[in-house]
């Protein structure tokens, strides 16, 4: 069992477990409960009412957090080459076509986070779908990573559009932001997330969707929140 350390003892007595926070008492909470010495990122995980295994109660969606999340991140897309240079002007990092695939292909290896590209493109990334799958790196149409317009989409994505979808336990996690984001920044982005989680309710749910939300710091406690 591993040991938990005297900061986390401290932060974790800062918080009454049977309390549901307003989000906004949370926020002040999660900042003053990091145990890191860095600029920790802030979560907020979902447990949904879903099933898991059932393919029409999948939830992957997005939403455009108007503070981004504070991370730098790496978009490769993958175009014909006659819209390469419009990729690399709206900011993408990396741009290639069946050269970029066939490195891939060759040695597994993806130096970026997130990866967009047209539907014309879409069958010659078959022969990589495994690669980028198993990284979660696999554009898809949910996600705002394929569509016709690369310049919206490496934009949005830059400023601060995030994808989700559930895990093998039915909960959601994703960052919202960092401890030195200021409270009414963290406020909007959980908000937006908030509200893009809502929508992305699965029609065949009879039962409750959203069972519980709680933030926390990286490594630091979690807080339950109010989910209305």
């Amino acid at each position: 069992m591993s040991k938990v350390s005297k900061r986390l003892k401290e932060a974790k007595a800062k918080i009454d477990s049977d309390k549901i926070y307003k989000i906004e008492e949370a926020i002040k909470l999660v900042k003053e409960t990091s145990v890191v010495k860095f600029d920790a990122s802030i979560e907020v995980h979902a447990r949904l009412g879903i099933d898991p295994k059932k393919g029409d109660q999948i939830v992957r969606a997005s939403a455009a957090l108007p503070h981004g999340t504070g991370k730098t991140i790496n978009i490769a897309a993958f175009v014909p080459e006659d819209k390469a240079k419009e990729a690399k002007d709206a900011g993408a990092d990396l741009v290639g076509s069946e050269e970029l695939i066939a490195e891939i292909k060759k040695t597994s290896k993806t130096n970026f986070d997130i990866a967009v590209t047209v539907p014309e493109m879409m069958p010659k990334l078959a022969v990589i779908a495994k690669v980028l799958g198993q990284k979660g790196l696999m554009p898809n149409p949910k996600a705002g990573t394929i569509g016709p317009d690369i310049t919206k989409m490496v934009g949005e994505l830059k400023k601060g559009k995030v994808s989700y979808k559930n895990d093998s336990t039915a909960n959601i996690h994703l960052t919202i932001g960092k401890t030195s984001f200021d409270d009414a920044k963290l406020l909007e982005n959980f908000a937006v997330f908030l509200e893009s989680l809502k929508k992305s309710k699965p029609q065949s749910l009879k039962s409750t969707f959203i069972k519980a939300l709680y933030i926390s710091s990286s490594m630091g406690p979690s807080i339950k929140v109010s989910i209305n």
